[in-house]
């Protein structure tokens, strides 16, 4: 791609995504289903003016990064922990309710092969973690209690949907299932999870020092933002997804971290709100583009509207997809039941997560046609719905839920 074509997509992304948050604001819907429809409106499903390339993607990925640094950086450590075995419990469930019931969809009702049922059954198994914190951060509800078990959720969700993309991956390459590469993957995730954070924290330390010291102007958030792509690389050579390493680095950063045996590594709050203050320019710059980004993904032109097995399929996948995420939260106990539905929901959008599991299954040509057409309609709905029906819960939700 040429310089001056780059340039003025990158305007195109940058305005529209503002243009139409601020549209979705006025109009009291979450800002961010105005930037998924800006994604929708230049890209391929309508304007064309605006195609997702390598620069664009790169952008979205830091762009992701960077949001979930600053859900790290005001996450409550203490009570993301203290939510671990109920966000336990909602992703595992949360992965195999969609994960049977798209199965078993697709097998007994539509007569497909074992590998492409295995394939869309885990497509249903994603969370996008970038759209539902995005939801509750428009909705002002993420620190609140419910929040916590969402997060831990959707980090629970996206280290076991990595797990079972490798897996199948390798099923549909070898015709084998390789346990011990697999076991690999969740080793290297968990030691990377334990480590990162106090490695981050220790050079926070240096950076610290350093910018006090220093007379040149932007040396914090330059070392942060450096300090933030380094977990990720991290996280991506590991096996993990690149954006849990802006995750950890923010957790690290935080308010509230804390370790046992290693009171050193705490830092003042003084200087935590101080690299919060300097990095949301930059965080509420680079987010957007991932949100347009996922539109752009998007090519509702190649759905064929009037096919009557794309409407059967993609119908019955819709509910399988609902249903099982919205199960999920109910499993939980000593919730009311507002707050299990909250939860459910809030775990309901594919976004990102979904799209990068259907597009494996098309590369390796496991999903075609109008099959790989019903996952893509599918994902999209999940995606622009479970922000307003989100919103709407929170409208008929009494003040005395969130605790």
């Amino acid at each position: 791609m040429e310089a001056h074509t780059f340039l003025i997509q990158l305007v195109l992304i940058l305005f529209s995504a503002r243009l139409f948050g601020e549209l979705a604001a006025y109009f009291k819907v979450p800002a961010v289903i105005g930037e998924l429809v800006a994604g929708i409106i230049i890209g391929p499903s309508l304007l064309g003016l605006v195609a997702m390339s390598n620069p664009i993607h790169l952008l979205a990925e830091i762009g992701i990064i960077l949001l979930l640094f600053e859900v790290g950086i005001e996450t409550d450590v203490g009570k993301l922990s203290s939510a671990g075995m109920k966000a336990l419990i909602v992703a595992a469930c949360g992965v195999i309710l969609p994960f049977v019931l798209g199965f078993i969809t697709s097998y007994y009702f539509f007569n497909f092969s074992l590998l492409a049922c295995l394939f869309i059954g885990s497509t249903l198994t994603a969370t996008s973690i970038g759209i539902t914190l995005r939801v509750l951060r428009d909705l002002k509800k993420q620190k609140s209690r419910e929040s916590h078990i969402v997060i831990g959720s959707a980090v629970i969700d996206d280290i076991i949907g990595i797990i079972l993309l490798a897996v199948l991956y390798e099923f549909s390459m070898s015709g084998e299932v390789n346990l011990w590469n697999a076991g690999k993957i969740l080793l290297f995730v968990m030691l990377f999870f334990f480590i990162s954070p106090i490695l981050a924290k220790g050079v926070s330390k240096i950076i610290k020092k350093w910018n006090e010291k220093s007379d040149i102007p932007g040396l914090l958030p330059t070392t942060i933002i450096a300090l933030i792509l380094l977990c990720a690389w991290t996280a991506d050579m590991l096996g993990a997804p690149a954006l849990l390493g802006g995750f950890a680095a923010g957790l690290a950063l935080s308010r509230q971290f804390s370790f046992p045996f290693a009171s050193f590594l705490r830092s003042s709050k003084e200087f935590s709100l101080r690299i919060e203050e300097q990095m949301k320019p930059i965080v509420h710059l680079f987010t957007p583009i991932f949100f347009v980004a996922i539109g752009l993904s998007l090519d509702l032109k190649a759905i064929q509207w009037g096919s009557t097995f794309i409407w059967a399929l993609s119908g019955s996948l819709l509910l399988a997809a609902i249903i099982g995420k919205l199960l999920s939260a109910f499993f939980l106990k000593g919730e009311t039941f507002m707050m299990k539905l909250v939860i459910g929901t809030a775990m309901i959008p594919r976004g990102e997560v979904g799209l990068i599991f259907a597009n494996i299954g098309l590369t390796a040509g496991i999903l075609q046609g109008d099959v790989y057409a019903a996952v893509i309609l599918v994902i999209t709905v999940t995606t622009l719905v479970a922000p307003f029906a989100l919103r709407w819960l929170y409208s008929l939700a009494p003040k005395s839920m969130v605790r």
